[in-house]
């Protein structure tokens, strides 16, 4: 039995048993590689664990970034000023379990469950751990991390996601990925190719039906929970293994379709 299973569905049609070379558009067979934008460093592993998995076993150069610190993750007055820390080993051993090269997971470091304070770009005069290259805001981390990783996949929260934080990152990551094809800002690096879009489900449902499901075997969702454990910080996270766990090995992930403006889309509505 295959350890991964993708199914597809594009407007009325259905298509079974691919691999992901089928089932994601434009592949790159060589150079296929996935940049994971997460608002906290436990989300991915919880709405795409076994899709890392499966990139891994296909080859895929996987890197991750944690937009947040982790200073609000805290669960007793005794880890308030440890918790970052705690939550950083955490995450990288969590990765660790599923295969992700750890150097390849790194912290943007913006305040923890206030990121609407910090949307956008501007300059900064102090050296906090959030600036890069003088300039601080999400918009200017997201533009460099695209231009840095230069993915042929981008996977974010959904923008319905309950967290205030999860729709502002899906946001904020939209608008840097038109940023990150321009070339403003050019001490973020050079240009690139606008990459597929795909979302992913942490707390709430799609705001559209998702397009892709994945099924895999009960070992590798034994992983994946194996994985999330990893969080031990974060004591209300076992009711999250447990509904995963009844759910069974399978995740759901939608297409978004990043298309610039263009007036001719419009043009047949009006003869």
């Amino acid at each position: 039995m295959k350890k991964f299973k993708f199914a597809k569905r594009n407007k009325n049609k259905l298509q079974k048993n691919l691999g992901p070379e089928k089932a994601f558009r434009n592949w790159n067979k060589e150079k296929e590689t996935w940049l994971i934008v997460i608002p906290h460093d436990d989300d991915a592993v919880i709405g795409m664990g076994l899709t890392i998995l499966a990139g891994l076993e296909a080859g895929v150069d996987i890197h991750v970034r944690v937009t947040t610190d982790g200073s609000m993750g805290y669960c007793s007055k005794e880890e308030k000023r440890t918790i970052a820390n705690v939550r950083h080993e955490e995450t990288k051993h969590s990765f660790e379990i599923l295969g992700v090269n750890p150097k390849q997971v790194k912290w943007l470091q913006f305040k923890d469950s206030c990121l609407n304070t910090q949307t956008g770009r501007y300059f900064s005069k102090e050296k906090g751990k959030s600036v890069i290259h003088g300039a601080d805001g999400m918009q200017n981390a997201f533009t460099f991390c695209l231009r840095e990783v230069r993915p042929t996949r981008v996977f974010v929260a959904t923008i319905a996601d309950l967290h205030p934080d999860h729709r502002i990152v899906n946001s904020e990551l939209q608008i840097s990925l038109f940023h990150a094809s321009g070339t403003i800002w050019p001490e973020l690096g050079e240009p690139i190719e606008v990459p597929e879009v795909l979302e992913f489900a942490v707390y709430c449902d799609f705001p559209d039906k998702p397009n892709i499901q994945l099924k895999s075997t009960k070992p590798m969702l034994e992983k994946k929970l194996e994985s999330i454990s990893a969080y031990v910080s974060q004591t209300q996270i076992q009711g999250l293994i447990d509904s995963t766990r009844k759910n069974g090995p399978e995740e759901y992930l939608k297409e978004i379709d990043f298309e610039f403006y263009d007036p001719k889309a419009y043009r047949n509505l009006f003869h």
